[in-house]
């Protein structure tokens, strides 16, 4: 049985952040001035501290300079608001992005809206949800971009496809059927309500896997020649979906870590970069 063609994330990332650094360096030379994004953290979760300062040392190495707001956790909505409202008048700063999660107490979506959509390279206001299901200019939601660019890097055109989301929040699920569907596939949502999930998958040309369920989707369930995309991250290093055994059924896959994870830093600093030379008239 041949062994489905894995979608290399890690390589296809490296390349976006050489361009981008390329165009921040053009950037800075052309207007004296370097893409600056802002991250704001409330709390000190390990995992968010961990990926925030994953995030500013390849901001680093793409020539993008990182401002870094750590709030406490007891930090309120009010407050919150108010830091990302500055932040987005601050015309230094081009680009914002505020590390969920952050607290049961916090008025997540009051948070998100006080981004200017301008400087939302993560793409979680409404604005930018609203750009990606019109199909208007604005920022995509990282991960479900890096999704996108995978599909494109392997001749994956969705346009007539039938696509499965497992998954629907608003800025992973929701937004990846979004853009599949302004790219023509005939999309499906399953959830945590959906009856019969296998046989949701079954019937799926491409299924994105982003839920939160370590090997959720198992092998069996995969149609033969399928494209996997698996956005989720579990303890261990597991994915929403069993990978051995859909590997022997799909055409192509990503693996985890190292498929769509790289993928969706490397479209929030290229986001950044664009961000900036908008904002400087570039």
């Amino acid at each position: 049985m041949s062994q489905a063609r894995l979608m290399d994330g890690t390589a296809l990332a490296r390349r976006i952040v050489e361009d981008t650094a390329k165009q921040a360096a053009d950037l800075r030379e052309r207007t004296g001035t370097a893409p600056c994004l802002a991250t704001v953290l409330v709390g000190a979760d390990p995992a968010s501290v961990t990926y925030v300062r994953m995030k500013q040392n390849r901001s680093r190495k793409a020539g993008i300079e990182s401002r870094h707001v750590e709030l406490p956790a007891a930090t309120t909505t009010a407050e919150l608001v108010a830091t990302l409202t500055a932040l987005s008048a601050d015309p230094t700063v081009h680009g914002i992005l505020l590390q969920h999660p952050m607290g049961e107490h916090i008025d997540e979506r009051a948070a998100f809206e006080a981004i200017a959509p301008e400087k939302d390279v993560d793409g979680v206001t409404f604005a930018s949800f609203a750009a990606m299901s019109f199909g208007l200019p604005g920022f995509v939601s990282c991960t479900p971009g890096g999704i996108m660019r995978l599909l494109d890097e392997y001749d994956v055109d969705p346009s007539g496809k039938r696509a499965v989301v497992v998954g629907r929040s608003a800025i992973l699920g929701k937004p990846a059927g979004m853009l599949l569907l302004a790219r023509d596939a005939t999309v499906t949502y399953c959830h945590s309500r959906t009856r019969d999930l296998s046989a949701a998958v079954r019937e799926a040309d491409i299924v994105v896997a982003a839920v939160g369920r370590p090997r959720l989707i198992r092998g069996e369930d995969i149609k033969p020649g399928a494209v996997v995309l698996d956005a989720g991250y579990n303890t261990g290093n597991v994915g929403d979906v069993d990978f051995d055994s859909a590997a022997e059924r799909a055409s192509l896959i990503t693996p985890v870590p190292g498929g769509v994870g790289p993928m969706t830093i490397a479209t929030l600093l290229e986001q950044t970069v664009t961000a900036a030379a908008r904002q400087l008239g570039v």
